[in-house]
């Protein structure tokens, strides 16, 4: 039996090593590094291991670190109730490799991969329903991306004229903040 997390740590690796790149402890949470071809395997187990027992999908995001070649870090954070621990799993994936959904493991997990697509752009294999679910379906990108624009590619406003909403590229006006006329002097 395990007591600390950080033992815990040295169980998982030492049981499925082939599924765990490596392990460290981040304050009181241990945090385990995987690959997106061992996520469905090492999540399967930390819910079914006896030790663990972590059931409970707290959520899914992703990083961006645009500078790598594996820019996007995937982050899954799971709970057990019955241990009172909490873990975080990482993985690191490129701009075109898809990362398979864990939806067989955890259901609740379609949303959020939902979320981290439509923010990150990151895909997930075997998702039955991959779409757009914060930003709106015609939305051009992905705004939780280090290199999207700030103000977005698309504009959307309700024309008076044509009395419908309507979509136009973004058009940067120059802002003229009072005291600006000081810096040209």
């Amino acid at each position: 039996m395990t007591r600390t997390l950080e033992e815990y740590g040295d169980y998982v690796h030492g049981t499925i090593s082939d599924r765990v790149v490596s392990f460290h402890m981040n304050g009181d949470e241990l945090v385990l590094i995987t690959d997106a071809a061992h996520i469905v395997d090492l999540l399967t187990f930390l819910r079914d291991d006896e030790h663990g027992r972590f059931t409970q999908l707290m959520d899914i995001t992703a990083v961006d670190y645009p500078a790598r070649a594996k820019r996007f870090e995937v982050v899954y954070h799971l709970l057990s109730l019955t241990k009172n621990r909490r873990v975080r799993v990482k993985l690191l994936v490129d701009e075109v490799t898809a990362v398979p959904s864990v939806v067989g493991v955890f259901p609740s997990a379609g949303w959020y991969e939902r979320e981290t697509w439509d923010m990150y752009g990151v895909v997930f294999s075997g998702n039955p329903d991959l779409r757009r679910i914060l930003t709106d379906y015609g939305f051009d990108g992905h705004p939780q991306r280090k290199d999207f624009p700030l103000t977005g590619y698309v504009e959307l406003r309700y024309d008076e004229d044509q009395k419908r909403v309507v979509y136009e590229p973004v058009k940067m006006t120059p802002l003229v903040l009072p005291g600006d006329e000081k810096a040209k002097a």
